[in-house]
């Protein structure tokens, strides 16, 4: 499932996902994609991203109170949940959790082609001297056996950021610690003043 579609992530929605991640640099964290499918049905273009949490990221009811504030939201607006965002708690570790193939098999429920990525802490670690124009992210999509796996393709990579610059724009915004601007839903549940989708955080 899933086959040769191409997924496509804007510059905003890529780097709060990664500034949210850097933010807690000492926890599991993870993040909604919000988009569509192109009219071509051949890119799933993800034009926002949601951080949900930082601390018990595998509790139900926040999740599904959270998935349907963000339904909700972007449902006016043409736009669906279309994946899931992961970055592991220690560095090291690259392998999709089980918390993450639970969350990536409920979107999929509802939206077949979803993808979920997850942040590869190596790619960002090398951004500083690789100037690398590729997402510091792997995807992974169900296969025919429901399974959740790594997307490889030979020679064009099926997960691209659709500005070119976005890492040098994540750069700028690394070395001024804007990751601190940051808004998540447990953020949200602690201080209803603060707003989750972040509105303000690219201006």
């Amino acid at each position: 499932m899933g086959g040769d579609l191409k997924y496509e992530i804007s510059q905003n929605a890529y780097i709060k996902l990664v500034l949210h991640a850097l933010k807690h640099r000492t926890s599991a964290v993870n993040g909604i994609l919000i988009g569509r499918i192109s009219s071509e049905n051949e890119v799933v273009e993800i034009t926002d991203s949601v951080p949900l949490f930082h601390s018990h990221i595998g509790l139900l009811p926040q999740l599904e109170i959270s998935l349907i504030l963000i339904e909700e939201c972007y449902a006016s607006k043409g736009m669906n949940i279309v994946g899931y965002f992961h970055a592991n708690e220690r560095a090291d570790d690259y392998e999709l959790s089980g918390v993450a193939k639970n969350v990536g098999d409920h979107i999929y429920r509802y939206f077949p082609q979803a993808g979920i990525l997850l942040l590869d802490n190596k790619k960002l670690n090398a951004l500083t001297k690789s100037k690398d124009r590729n997402a510091v992210m792997q995807l992974y999509v169900r296969d025919a056996s429901r399974t959740w796996k790594q997307a490889q393709s030979d020679g064009s990579s099926r997960l691209s950021i659709k500005e070119p610059s976005a890492n040098l724009v994540l750069l700028d915004y690394i070395s001024s610690e804007k990751w601190n601007e940051v808004v998540d839903f447990d953020d949200h549940l602690d201080d209803i003043s603060k707003d989750w989708l972040n509105p303000e955080l690219f201006k």
